[in-house]
């Protein structure tokens, strides 16, 4: 294995952050709830540990508290924000408590030479965000650093490679922050940068091999990037005892079918089939307009089918799921656990109903590593850079009923966004693009005559997570481009408008 650190989510929103970048710098980490025991973390034999932000005070009597055994497993620990004032706190300092919250940039002044600062510039810009300060270090501690408005913005006690600041390195808003969290690691902690694609690779095939042996597993297909590299991965370790199946629900992309089969089954010779259900699917969905109830018919009807399937193979052991690292991160709050584990969207409910043991190759990955790993599997970049795309497919972006003439549209008009985004560059650049159509018609003219035809609506968006979204400054020229070809070339559009919305308060898909 490689080394580890823990980190101790202590409520911060960006601990995911602290994470991502600790394993950009080749060093694997995990998250694990403030509920967790010293004796838990020894038992996972960390390097180092981290202790994040979080929007508690110390003071107040059900805020989140310190093990002090973290503190008595010889390992180096870094306290960030409500990490720095918990070992404060807990080691015999002084606290005070701010009336107002200071948030934004500040000027980090170094004031003492530590192996946490080492080469980087005596100052530079930090982002603070903190309600409480530091009024005195512990004893043991020195002073390492200072702003204008905080005399005591880091400490150290090097003797017992315990640090701290009180700003937020992980996030891009500070200038040296990935310097600084590189200092902890290969500095003060001295690890090796071994957290690899390609180990992570050899590893997880060599440890389905063994988990597995010589039972058989069934995955589901969605075509997405997630799916494609857990069916790879398990190709790899069992062969011919890995069972995919791949629903053709109609509501899929232009040539996703072709490209599946092509690749999967002919290319790699994965052992697949695909079910086209199509009639099936659409059939259930006449005369559905609302998008709760077409999402649910579509789940409903894609676990009927995938367990159909799944019977007429016998002796299937396991379930393999593409579940990523942020689907299993147990705490998003200071209080401890409080997210209930998510099911990838193709295969929800199915575990408790076929009874299968799961398997989750990914499920230490964040959504950029699986793209890396993709990569080290040889996929061709159609699947590695692939944009996310809804399980409930096509039937979302087609706005109130879903039937075969009006997916055909959009269908043609969301070809048009992709090749165009793809010829210019940008499809890499933006997190998705593509076109919705709307349950409307407007007045046109096209020649001599007036036109009553369909609106598509281009929805491009900026993001990293999908959490939060902005909508894309693409350039005009473009959005005339695939406007003007959308209406030119896919009969019964009039009209295309562009949605400049952001994530809150819209969503990125408009059902």
């Amino acid at each position: 294995m490689p080394n580890k650190v823990i980190i101790i989510d202590y409520g911060s929103q960006v601990t995911q952050l602290i994470a991502r970048r600790i394993r950009e710098a080749g060093v694997y980490s995990e998250i694990h709830a403030c509920t967790v025991t010293a004796s838990e973390v020894r038992a996972m034999d960390p390097q180092a540990i981290v202790l994040s932000g979080g929007p508690a005070s110390v003071g107040e009597e059900d805020s989140p508290k310190l093990d002090m055994g973290l503190l008595e497993l010889g390992v180096p620990v870094l306290g960030i924000c409500y990490g720095m004032q918990l070992l404060t706190s807990a080691l015999g300092g002084g606290l005070a408590q701010s009336t107002t919250r200071e948030y934004g940039p500040a000027e980090l002044e170094i004031l003492e030479s530590t192996a946490l600062w080492g080469d980087i510039p005596a100052k530079s810009r930090v982002w603070m965000s903190h309600g409480d300060r530091v009024v005195r270090v512990p004893e043991g501690f020195k002073v390492t650093a200072r702003t204008q408005t905080l005399d005591i913005a880091a400490m150290a006690d090097e003797t017992r490679k315990i640090y701290a600041v009180q700003f937020h390195p992980e996030v891009h808003h500070t200038e040296e922050g990935t310097k600084m969290l590189e200092n902890f690691l290969f500095r003060v902690a001295g690890l090796e940068p071994d957290w690899t694609m390609s180990s992570f690779v050899e590893r997880t095939v060599a440890d389905m091999k063994a988990r597995v042996g010589d039972k058989h597993v069934i995955c589901a297909l969605s075509g997405g990037i997630d799916s494609t590299v857990v069916a790879v991965l398990l190709n790899r370790a069992i062969g011919k005892n890995l069972h995919c199946i791949f629903v053709n629900n109609g509501l899929l992309r232009a040539g996703e079918v072709e490209e599946v089969k092509t690749l999967l089954g002919d290319n790699i010779g994965i052992n697949l089939t695909v079910v086209d259900a199509r009639e099936r699917f659409l059939g259930k969905l006449a005369g559905v307009e609302d998008p709760e109830k077409k999402r649910k018919i579509i789940g409903h009807t894609f676990i009927e089918i995938f367990d159909e399937e799944a019977k007429k193979i016998s002796q299937v052991d396991y379930l393999a799921q593409g579940t990523l690292y942020p689907d299993v991160i147990e705490s998003v709050s200071s209080k401890g656990p409080s997210a209930v584990i998510k099911s990838h969207h193709n295969v929800g409910g199915l575990p408790e109903t076929m009874k299968l043991q799961l398997i989750e190759p990914l499920r230490e990955l964040f959504k950029d590593e699986v793209r890396k790993v993709a990569k080290e599997l040889d996929l061709p970049d159609s699947i590695v850079w692939r944009q996310p795309f809804p399980g409930p497919g096509l039937a979302i972006r087609v706005l109130g009923e879903v039937t075969e003439d009006r997916l055909k549209i959009l269908r043609a008009a969301d070809s048009i966004v992709q090749e165009e985004l793809k010829a210019s560059g940008w499809y890499r650049k933006v997190w998705q693009g593509f076109a919705v159509l709307l349950p409307l018609k407007t007045v046109g003219v096209m020649g001599d005559g007036r036109t009553y035809e369909h609106v598509i609506a281009l929805r491009v968006v900026d993001s990293v997570d999908a959490m939060t979204a902005d909508w894309s400054r693409l350039p005009h020229d473009l959005v005339a481009k695939i406007s003007g070809r959308i209406i030119n070339e896919v009969n019964g559009v009039n009209r295309v408008v562009y949605d400049v919305s952001s994530k809150p308060p819209s969503t990125i898909e408009w059902e």
